[in-house]
């Protein structure tokens, strides 16, 4: 009898749904001998049914403890968490092992199969634990999961008689084994060569296409930026992943920094947000929605000469040229529009920082400047 690998994709665009993963106003307080430490502060994360998402930081940022959330092996101080629908912060120990084994694939960094006993075997201790097929589908589906990772023909060695490459295949084959929604992987291409690593990246991405969730925590920043994306966690906090992308070049803890500076402004579809002529003192990036960008021309009517989506930033012209806006600035009709206000007090304490970013801005600034011109039909 055949067996499905996986279930089909749940429907989650019901707005009464939750995130497949949600964190609010997460707490975690360690105490110890020398004092408390607190490893996350106030972490609001979201990811959805179908992302693919890297989590990066430096080592002590909290990345660890932040999987350990999610994934029930350690509880907030305060604070909720919810993965597939369920308040992993309410489970006690009994309900969370047998959730855990359901709901989750954890891989990895050092595979952690078990040694004595063959890779099939390793495959199936998870169906055993949660008795989730009955016995005669088990050393079935362990077959075709391995089929999938190109491994079938190494099912009865033991795991040591496997490259490093093939034990990481094994170990995914084995966090698949429960159909969880949801696949955790700690460092899964940490000690592969970049040729095996490749391959490792390229299976998560097709189990993506079949509808899992996977979070993979990597130091590595170019694999990070192959994923849906990145949510940079430093001292604790989660960086806005829109001031990320709005300014990659300063540190993560400018990062943090600009982040928790930023004011989050929301305006209805049509809504003026700037009008020409106006005073300039903030710089800002889109976070939802578009922004149109109206500029008035000689005797001829106002053109939009600009579409902003998220990540997208304006406010950077007048920083650098002048003080008062050459452009009306305003949501487009279309939906409304979520934008962060970083003070020009605020921006010039973080450029301050990082010559690199100044530069960066100011090319960006220059660009834009003569755009507005030729648009205005005004020589520069």
């Amino acid at each position: 009898m055949a067996i499905s690998f996986f279930k089909p994709k749940i429907d989650t665009s019901s707005n009464d749904k939750r995130s497949m993963i949600d964190l609010s106003q997460v707490n975690k307080l360690y105490k110890t001998a020398v004092g408390n430490y607190q490893a996350l502060k106030n972490v609001n994360l979201k990811i959805e049914a179908g992302e693919f998402v890297s989590i990066i930081g430096k080592s002590g940022s909290g990345k660890t403890t932040l999987l350990n959330m999610i994934t029930g092996i350690d509880r907030p101080t305060d604070g909720e968490v919810w993965v597939n629908g369920t308040g992993v912060h309410g489970l006690n120990e009994n309900q969370m092992a047998r959730w855990r084994g359901k709901n989750l694939g954890i891989v990895f960094q050092f595979f952690q199969l078990l040694p004595m006993i063959s890779v099939i075997e390793n495959i199936m201790l998870p169906m055993d634990f949660c008795r989730t097929y009955p016995m005669h589908e088990r050393r079935k589906r362990a077959m075709d999961l391995l089929e999938l990772v190109d491994l079938a023909d190494h099912a009865h060695k033991l795991p040591t008689a496997l490259s490093g490459g093939q034990q990481q295949r094994v170990a995914i084959a084995r966090a698949l084994a429960n159909d969880p929604p949801v696949v955790i992987a700690d460092e899964p291409t940490g000690n592969l060569d970049s040729k095996t690593a490749e391959s490792v990246f390229e299976l998560f991405n097709d189990l993506v296409a079949k509808g899992k969730t996977i979070i993979i925590v990597t130091h590595d920043s170019g694999l990070a930026k192959r994923t849906h994306r990145t949510a940079l966690i430093a001292d604790g906090e989660i960086v806005n992943e829109y001031v990320a992308k709005a300014m990659p070049t300063l540190s993560h803890g400018q990062l943090l920094q600009a982040s928790k500076s930023a004011k989050k402004m929301n305006f209805e579809a049509g809504a003026m947000i700037l009008a020409e002529g106006t005073n300039a003192d903030a710089f800002y990036i889109v976070t939802h929605g578009t922004v149109e960008v109206v500029l008035p021309r000689p005797n001829q009517s106002d053109v939009i000469a600009l579409q902003l989506g998220p990540g997208k930033v304006f406010g950077e012209m007048e920083f650098f040229h002048e003080t008062k806006h050459r452009a009306s600035i305003r949501a487009s009709e279309s939906s409304a529009v979520e934008v962060l206000a970083i003070g020009y007090d605020q921006l010039s304490e973080l450029l301050n920082q990082s010559d690199v970013t100044r530069e960066a801005l100011n090319q960006m600034a220059n660009k834009h400047n003569g755009e507005n011109l030729s648009w205005r039909g005004v020589s520069s």
